[in-house]
C-alpha cells in the first residue's frame, strides 16, 4: 500500500481554501499511485477552531466539505480530521474525529480520546472524549487511527483510561496512523520525536505521523510530518515550517515501511528554529489577514533590528517600512546603526525627530507638571509620541505595525503601554533578551546584516540622558535566568534562591513580573516559541497578591 503523507497550511474556518488544498492534493497524489492520503487534524475546518465549534452553520460547512472531498476519493482514500457530532444528548455536541474517506463515502471514524486541557489546549470545553476503541479496515490493513495527544501517553495503563494504544493494541493493528495539530516550540520540537520512536518501538509497529503546518495567530505549526519504523528509526520526513508531500510504502505481510525520499533537512539549533518559526509566523500573519506591508519603529537597538530582519524575510524588503523615531536623548551612533541595517537589507526607512511634539507636549502640561522632576512621565511622553506617529503612517498608508518588545520586557513591565507596547503582532514577544542576541548572531551568520555596534553596545531605551537598561534591570544574562526559571519551569522563589539566586533579585524581579500582567493583557498577539509563552498559555489573575 503507498501512503502519501500531506502536510499542509490550513486557515481556521475557510471551508472553501481547506477543501479545495485538500481535493487538489489528492488528485496529486492519485497521480503518484497512492492508495491512501492522510492530512492533519481538524485539516477540514483548519486548528484550532475554538468558539467557532459553538456555531451550528459552522459544524454544517464541515459536513458539507467532507462530502465534496469524500467525491473525490474514487481510487484513492484520504483521512481527514474534521468534527462530528455526537448522537448521545448526555455528552459534549462534538467529537474531534479522522475520517476515513473511500469510494464516495465516509468509510470509518476515529474520534479523539485525550483532549488536552493546558497550556494553550482547550479542547475539553468543545469535544466529548472517546471511550470506545477500534481498529479501522483499509485494503486488508488494520490501522490504529488516533488524533495527536492519543500518542502520548506511553507505559502500562490497566484501565486504558490515559492510553488509547493500549487498547487498540490488543487488536494486533499492522500500522499507526496519528493525526495532529502539534504547535511548535523549541523544546517540543524534540521531545515529540522521541514520543514518536517510543510508540513504534513500544508497540512494534510502523508510525504515519501527519502535523499540520503554518502560523494561526500566535501558534505556530512546525510540520514536521514523519513516517517511524519499528527499530524508532524516522524512514521519510516532511519538510520543516513548509508546506509538503512524502510518500512512503507499506507491505502489511512483511510489517516493512521504506520510502525512497530523502529525509528533509532540519534545523538543528535553537536560534536557527526560533528563527524558522518567527519568518513563518510573520508571513503567515499578513497573509491569512489580507495584508501585505508592515511598518515598525528602528532605533537602532538590537530589538528592532532584529524584528526588521525577520520582516524583511518574511515579507520581501519591499514590504517593510523603517521609521527612524530620534529624540534629543538618541545617540548619534543609534541612528547611523539604524540606517545602516536598513540599507544592508533595502528596505525603504525615513526619520521622523520627536521632538517637535515632545516639546509641544510639554509646553501643554507646563501648568501641571510645573517644577517637578523629571520622571517616568516624560519618558513615557517620548515613546507615545512615536506609537502615534508610527500608527498615523500605519493608518494613512495602509501598513500594519509590528511591536519590537522582548519578553524580558514584557515579564518586567520594562515598556511603555500606548508607547512601545503598540502594535498588530509581537514579534519578539516570547524571545528573552539573551535570545535574541543569539538571533542576530544567527542571521549575521554568513555576513553582517545587522551592524556589530547595534549587538555589541550596552541596550538602551535612550529616553534621558546616558540611560541604561541596567540602571533599571539586572543584567539580561541574570535576569533571563530567573525569569525562564520562574515563568517556564515554575519554580518558587525559595527554589531559586536554594539554586544560588541572590535573594534580594529573585524578590525585586518576580514582583515585577506579577505586578504587571495588567501591562501583558493590553499586549499585541505574541508569537509563541516557547514551552510558556505569555498571553492564553499563561493564564494569570491581574489582581493578585502572590509573591508581591
Amino acid at each position: 500500500m503507498r501512503i502519501a503523507l500531506a502536510q499542509l497550511n490550513y486557515i481556521i474556518g475557510d471551508f472553501d481554501l481547506n477543501t479545495a488544498k485538500i481535493i487538489e492534493t489528492i488528485g496529486k497524489c492519485s497521480l503518484q499511485n497512492a492508495d491512501l492520503v492522510v492530512f492533519a487534524e481538524l485539516s477540514v475546518c483548519g486548528y484550532p477552531p475554538r468558539d467557532f465549534l459553538e456555531f451550528d452553520d459552522f459544524i454544517e460547512k464541515s459536513y458539507s466539505a467532507l462530502r465534496i472531498i469524500a467525491r473525490q476519493c474514487n481510487g484513492i482514500a484520504a483521512i481527514v480530521g474534521a468534527p462530528s457530532r455526537n448522537p448521545d444528548t448526555k455528552g459534549k455536541n462534538l467529537f474531534n474525529t479522522a475520517w476515513l474517506l473511500a469510494d464516495g463515502k465516509v468509510q470509518a471514524m476515529a474520534h479523539k480520546a485525550l483532549l488536552p486541557t493546558y497550556d494553550i489546549f482547550d479542547e475539553y470545553r468543545y469535544f466529548e472524549p472517546n471511550r470506545n476503541f477500534s481498529c479501522i479496515q483499509f485494503k486488508d490493513v488494520k490501522i490504529a487511527l488516533t488524533i495527536c495527544e492519543d500518542i502520548w501517553n506511553l507505559g502500562p495503563d490497566p484501565l486504558y483510561v490515559s492510553n488509547p494504544m493500549n487498547v487498540l493494541a490488543t487488536q494486533a493493528p499492522d500500522l499507526m496512523i496519528n493525526i495532529a495539530a502539534s504547535p511548535f516550540n523549541y523544546d517540543q520540537y524534540k521531545i515529540r520525536n522521541e514520543v514518536l520512536s517510543k510508540n513504534a518501538t513500544q508497540y512494534q509497529i510502523p508510525l504515519v505521523y501527519v502535523n499540520q503546518v503554518g502560523a494561526q495567530t500566535e501558534l505556530l505549526f512546525d510540520g514536521n510530518s514523519c513516517v517511524i519504523d519499528t527499530h524508532g528509526n524516522t524512514v521519510a520526513s516532511c519538510r520543516s515550517f513548509d508546506e509538503d508531500i512524502i510518500f512512503v510504502d507499506f507491505d502489511p505481510l512483511r510489517g516493512g515501511i521504506s520510502s525512497k525520499s530523502p529525509l528533509a533537512q532540519q534545523a538543528d539549533t535553537k536560534p536557527a528554529l526560533i528563527h524558522a518559526a518567527l519568518v513563518m509566523g510573520i508571513g503567515d500573519y499578513f497573509a491569512k489577514m489580507g495584508f501585505a506591508k508592515a511598518i515598525l519603529g528602528l532605533s537602532g537597538g538590537i530589538d528592532s533590528a532584529v524584528t526588521l530582519a525577520l520582516a524583511a524575510e518574511a515579507l520581501g524588503k519591499d514590504n517593510v517600512y523603517a521609521v527612524l523615531l530620534p529624540s534629543e536623548f538618541s545617540s548619534t551612533h543609534s541612528i547611523d546603526d539604524a540606517v545602516a541595517l536598513a540599507e544592508n537589507l533595502g528596505c525603504k526607512y525615513d526619520t521622523i525627530a520627536i521632538k517637535e511634539g515632545y516639546d509641544g507636549i510639554l509646553g501643554s502640561l507646563e501648568p501641571y507638571f510645573k517644577d517637578l522632576p523629571f520622571n517616568v512621565a516624560e519618558e513615557n511622553i517620548q515613546a507615545r509620541i512615536r506609537a502615534v506617529l508610527l500608527m498615523a503612517l500605519a493608518n494613512k498608508f495602509g501598513y500594519i505595525l509590528l511591536n519590537t518588545s522582548n519578553k524580558s520586557e514584557a515579564a518586567v513591565g520594562y515598556g511603555t503601554l500606548y508607547g512601545d507596547m503598540c502594535g498588530g503582532i509581537s514579534v519578539l514577544g516570547d524571545v528573552y533578551k539573551t535570545e535574541v542576541y543569539e538571533l542576530a548572531s544567527f542571521i549575521n551568520r554568513e555576513k553582517e546584516i545587522i551592524p556589530l555596534n547595534s549587538i555589541n553596545k550596552p541596550p538602551s531605551a535612550e529616553l534621558r540622558p546616558g540611560q541604561k537598561d541596567s540602571d533599571s534591570l539586572p543584567e539580561y544574562d541574570i535576569l533571563d535566568k530567573i525569569l525562564y526559571n520562574y515563568i517556564e519551569l515554575l519554580k518558587s522563589p525559595s527554589d531559586l534562591i536554594a539554586s544560588g539566586f541572590n535573594e534580594a533579585t529573585v524578590k525585586r524581579v518576580l514582583r515585577m513580573v506579577n505586578m504587571n500582567e495588567w501591562k501583558r493583557h493590553q499586549t499585541p498577539p505574541i508569537l509563541r516559541v516557547s514551552p510558556k509563552a505569555f498571553g492564553q498559555g499563561r493564564r494569570m489573575p491581574i489582581v493578585g497578591r502572590y509573591l508581591s
